[in-house]
């Protein structure tokens, strides 16, 4: 059974920094892309950023966080974070790690972590 686990979200001021960790365990044959996704109150679930693990791990950002966050994946290619710096009170919402992987069990599909709060206030 595949499992997403994240961590480090949390409270920060405007301004702030705060680093997001994911992590796809369990049986799996092959990740091929990563990403977050984020879910304000009131407001639909949307794509912050997404990376390709299998392959030249291209990079897609939304517009309102371009320059400001950064996706990378860790060496073992079935972990990914998101460096957010410059945080804004806009970017508070639940933050969701997201696989598209194949599994000998599931198979292919997209998996979702159980989503981490980020909290940008003063």
């Amino acid at each position: 059974q595949v499992q997403l686990v994240e961590s480090g979200g949390g409270l920060v001021q405007p301004g702030g920094s705060l680093r997001l960790s994911c992590t796809a365990s369990g049986s799996i044959f092959n990740v091929y892309a990563m990403g977050w996704y984020r879910q304000a109150p009131g407001k639909q679930r949307e794509l912050v950023a997404a990376i390709l693990i299998s392959g030249g791990g291209s990079t897609n950002y939304a517009d309102s966080v371009k320059g400001r966050f950064t996706i990378s994946r860790g060496d073992a290619k079935n972990t990914v974070y998101l460096q957010m710096n410059s945080l804004k009170p806009e970017d508070t919402a639940v933050y969701y790690c997201n696989a598209h992987l194949r599994a000998p069990v599931d198979g292919m599909g997209h998996y979702w972590g159980q989503g981490t709060q980020v909290t940008v206030s003063s």
